[in-house]
């Protein structure tokens, strides 16, 4: 398998990295947490670089690309800890260009390409931890057309959005909406999160709602791989960072007269560090070959990449901290920005624990040792 990137990836790439280097650097993101965790001028500037509409077809303006495309500019915006949420813009972009009718496609993904409308995906709920399959949000259809209410958590950039693609009941099957955020009925409280990004709860009460699909659960459960996939770049750029910034440390840094990157113990655990990078590095590509996979197939290799990333992403984390001693989990240093972003990116669209044992019901009876 040919794992070289083409040359349109790598002027993707270039382009992204330059954007982070120049126009994303640490004081403009402690400048945009500082004002909430989310700039709609940022955000203006990936959407000017296509990024909004990397899912998007180009029948509607975007640049129609796919998987590996995303992966490699959420490694470089992983780099850069940057706050605004491209993740849950292919999640909507890419939920709108698969599944809804067409006059939704032709109302909203021209403006998401353009950087015009930001539409994010609000399916958490307080008692459904990670499960998709429960919901208490509920849609009715009048003659006026589906109303829907319900509360969803977390809601990445929440009460910055302008609409959400909102899973409800429906006579007990789940159906995905898109609610607009300026809807009647429509509320949200935004707040921090641990990264320093931004998020809401949202609240709808008889809000007119729009049926993206009746077929929710395939929908939302193809939503989650793609989170999945973008989490997994993310960790990546991430943990590349830490690295980097560790060991750059660990060469200025010194005891006894001496760098500490000359201590053989401090080496080696740098060396398991890097070595956690390059399984996480393995599992994202996998995870983002297999988002076009059959259903089943792609669900337990997204499960089985946020195992490994998961993992990954707390060994690199913590190792870095350890390694930086009492400086590390300063504000003012970058290195406990990453602990926290890797903190929070381990738990996003299911944790550690719940993808092990999503990867353990999926074992079939011959798996295993005495198979």
């Amino acid at each position: 398998m040919d794992f070289d990137f083409s040359d349109d990836q790598e002027q993707l790439r270039e382009a992204c990295v330059r954007w982070v280097s120049k126009g994303y650097d640490f004081a403009r993101y402690r400048s945009i947490v500082a004002g909430g965790g989310f700039s709609r001028q940022a955000y203006g500037e990936m959407a000017e670089l296509g990024l909004c509409g990397l899912f998007v077809p180009e029948a509607h303006g975007g640049m129609g690309m796919g998987p590996v495309e995303a992966m490699v500019v959420l490694q470089e915006l992983g780099r850069g800890l940057v706050l605004e949420p491209l993740t849950q813009t292919l999640i909507a972009s890419a939920l709108l260009a698969i599944y809804a009718p067409a006059a939704l496609q032709t109302e909203w993904l021209g403006q998401i390409a353009s950087g015009e409308k930001l539409v994010v995906l609000a399916q958490q709920e307080r008692q459904a931890r990670y499960r998709l399959d429960r919901c208490a949000a509920t849609a009715v259809q009048g003659e006026s057309g589906w109303r829907l209410s319900g509360v969803k958590n977390l809601v990445a950039a929440g009460d910055q959005a302008d609409a959400f693609i909102v899973p409800a009941m429906v006579q007990g099957a789940l159906a995905l909406f898109l609610v607009d955020a300026k809807a009647a009925g429509v509320s949200t409280r935004g707040y921090a999160t641990q990264d320093g990004s931004r998020a809401a709860d949202l609240q709808c009460v008889d809000a007119p709602a729009a049926l993206l699909t009746p077929g929710g659960l395939a929908a939302l459960e193809h939503a989650m791989d793609i989170g999945i996939a973008a989490a997994c770049a993310q960790g990546v750029g991430v943990m590349d960072q830490t690295l980097a910034v560790t060991a750059e440390y660990m060469n200025t840094r010194k005891q006894f007269g001496v760098a500490i990157s000359s201590f053989q113990a401090l080496r080696h655990r740098i060396a398991d560090m890097k070595m956690q990078l390059e399984l996480a590095r393995s599992m994202s590509y996998y995870a983002s070959l297999k988002l076009n996979a059959p259903a089943a197939e792609r669900r337990m290799a997204l499960a089985r990449a946020k195992f490994q990333l998961g993992a990954s992403m707390f060994f690199v984390g913590q190792q870095a901290v350890q390694l930086h001693g009492g400086i590390g989990v300063t504000d003012e240093y970058i290195v406990s920005h990453y602990f926290r972003k890797l903190t929070q990116l381990e738990m996003l669209f299911g944790d550690s624990q719940h993808h092990l044992g999503e990867v353990s019901q999926g074992m079939q009876d011959t798996a295993g040792v005495f198979a």
